[in-house]
């Protein structure tokens, strides 16, 4: 599947383990669209990229082809991508270094940004969004009249 449309934001919990339930709304197109094989892999302002493998693959073929002097970004991102898949119990294992380098608690918030889904903190995800609505609306965003 080419065309993915991540969206909305769903309230989660990591177990003991460090799994979280994968929420019906973006299980389905995961499971018929890539089998449930993802990839994670860490962002630099604290939470975790979530790439249906096939939109990974792409983003790694991106990756690969920066220029010198982006060494240190493909390292970040290629460096910290850890493939995984949904369980037969509809649940994705978030890996130890990737939980810590996100500084997921407990409380964790599972966001769809349109090709990728996004996991949170709650907590630093409420610090960060208070930050941006606080900066105010681009014009860009303004433009588009929501």
């Amino acid at each position: 599947m080419s065309e993915w449309v991540f969206r909305g934001t769903s309230a989660l919990a990591l177990d003991a383990k460090g799994r979280i339930n994968v929420p019906v709304r973006h299980r389905d197109l995961l499971l018929s669209g890539c089998n449930g094989q993802l990839t994670l892999t860490r962002h630099p302002d604290g939470y975790l990229l979530i790439y249906p493998r096939p939109t990974w693959d792409q983003v790694q073929t991106e990756l690969m082809a920066l220029k010198t002097g982006s060494e240190g970004w493909r390292r970040i991102f290629l460096g910290s991508a850890v493939d995984v898949e949904i369980d037969s119990a509809a649940r994705m294992l978030i890996p130890p270094e990737l939980r810590e380098a996100a500084a997921l608690n407990k409380e964790v918030l599972l966001i769809g940004t349109g090709r990728r889904l996004e996991l949170w903190d709650r907590q630093r995800h409420a610090e960060v969004e208070a930050r941006v609505v606080a900066a105010g609306m681009t014009d860009e965003v303004l433009g588009l009249n929501l």
